[in-house]
């Protein structure tokens, strides 16, 4: 089923997967990492000028992992801003995909969120380090496969 923006995308010869919709009407998007920088700046023009939020997650154990944007699209007096889903599927063996943080300035801690949990690599993204998990962490928490280590330093709180 193809929504609005996949048509959109399609008449610019923009590649994308249409995946439907989720159970608020929300069109949601499949596009593949090394294309998504340059539909990140077309979705930007079209008019998609907020990132909502950015997450990611395992899809299976040993399987890809995912980025996902939900951009919205706020213009004056708008009482129904339109939205969308933009799912990245990456591998798990070089989860590299492109930052889009000089688009949306929103995006700096929440891929920042997304490498320290699950190892994804924002390509570009100027300040990629650990923020929730010390920096001498090892490991990605959020992985499926991940053996959470027999014990854990416990730190003097004095």
């Amino acid at each position: 089923m193809q929504g609005r923006l996949s048509a959109w995308l399609a008449k610019h010869k923009l590649a994308h997967r249409a995946l439907g919709f989720d159970y608020q009407g929300t069109e949601t998007l499949q596009i593949k990492s090394e294309d998504w920088a340059s539909i990140a700046v077309a979705l930007y023009v079209y008019g998609f000028n907020y990132l909502r939020s950015q997450c990611a997650y395992d899809v299976a154990p040993g399987g890809s992992l995912a980025s996902v944007y939900h951009l919205t699209r706020i213009k004056d007096n708008a009482d129904q801003p339109e939205e969308v889903c933009i799912k990245v599927f990456i591998p798990r063996e070089d989860p590299r995909i492109p930052s889009v943080l000089r688009i949306w300035k929103g995006a700096n801690f929440q891929e920042r969120e997304s490498y320290d949990m699950l190892g994804i690599l924002y390509e570009s993204h100027p300040c990629l380090k650990r923020i929730l998990m010390p920096e001498s962490w090892i490991g990605w928490p959020l992985r499926k496969d991940y053996i959470a280590p027999d014990f854990y330093e416990i730190q003097d709180s004095h």
